[in-house]
């Protein structure tokens, strides 16, 4: 990273703070609830992200943190528990976090205090793994599977790969359902809001509508009424805008999933779908 960038790195959340006090005219923050959004990669991380930097237009919170709270380091290899934790409790009141981590008892121990509102956004098992594949092969040359993926012949053969997962060499991506076994256990925490990818683009206004209200649940009145929060925050959403943006469209897996695809995906999900309340039955 450039000297250039560094700086501007270091500078970005000062800035933010800087434009909270011109927009709401005052020099201290400490009202509003802390935030946490989490996703899984390729779930909707950066669609999240957008709707908390709109909150920040509706309510008085300093900044959105500019950094994910991540659980594996960008160089590879896993972040211990403390260093998690560490930036987990940075994430003070009036600040809004995001990132990737998973529901262990040191993170829940913090996430999960009275006063605090989290989401965690989930998405189509199907269409995350078409996604997945697209960004490795073409968007991130720095992901772990790229050289992998560019080596394959075709997309179908890297889908392949996605839906089984592989360990060999240096080389470890779990199955489908393995990548899943997390979102379960997110599903099961009575204090964080889990939404839906799909609900985001498809009843995109009872869903915002929603996370307002998980943030009244601690007690806090939103100062903005309803009808022009619920504007902005919709005017906040720009798939676009995402630096991983490809299609921003639900159910986008049909048009790549072949009739072998699915038979391997179904042996090796097993009841997945069914169990996230995608599909009714695995005859689809």
């Amino acid at each position: 990273m450039s000297i250039q960038n560094q700086l501007r790195k270091k500078l970005r959340e000062p800035g933010k703070y800087a434009q909270a006090i011109l927009r709401w005219r005052r020099l201290s923050f400490g009202d509003a609830p802390p935030i946490f959004g989490n996703s899984k990669p390729k779930s909707g991380s950066h669609l999240l992200l957008q709707i908390l930097n709109g909150f920040t237009k509706i309510m008085p919170y300093a900044y959105t943190a500019s950094e994910p709270v991540r659980t594996i380091r960008k160089e590879g290899g896993r972040r211990s528990a403390r260093e998690i934790g560490t930036d987990l409790m940075s994430i003070y009141p009036s600040v809004i976090g995001w990132g990737y981590v998973e529901a262990s008892p040191e993170n829940l121990a913090i996430l999960c205090r009275k006063g605090r509102v989290n989401y965690f956004i989930y998405r189509d098992p199907r269409d995350m793994l078409v996604s997945q594949v697209f960004f490795a092969t073409d968007m991130h040359k720095e992901h772990g599977m790229h050289a992998y993926y560019q080596s394959l012949p075709d997309f179908d053969a890297r889908l392949k790969i996605a839906i089984t997962g592989i360990d060999q060499d240096e080389l470890k991506m779990v199955s489908v359902r393995q990548r899943y076994e997390g979102v379960f256990e997110w599903l099961d925490q009575l204090q964080v809001m889990c939404i839906r990818f799909e609900d985001l683009i498809n009843n995109r206004n009872e869903t915002l509508l929603a996370m307002l209200d998980e943030v009244e649940k601690t007690g806090y009145k939103i100062p903005t009424p309803r009808d022009k929060a619920l504007g902005i925050l919709i005017e906040a959403i720009n798939p676009k805008k995402s630096h991983t943006f490809r299609s921003g469209k639900t159910g986008g897996w049909h048009e790549h999933f072949s009739e072998k695809n699915k038979a391997l995906f179904k042996e090796i999900s097993g009841d997945l779908l069914e169990r996230l309340g995608y599909e009714e039955s695995n005859d689809w």
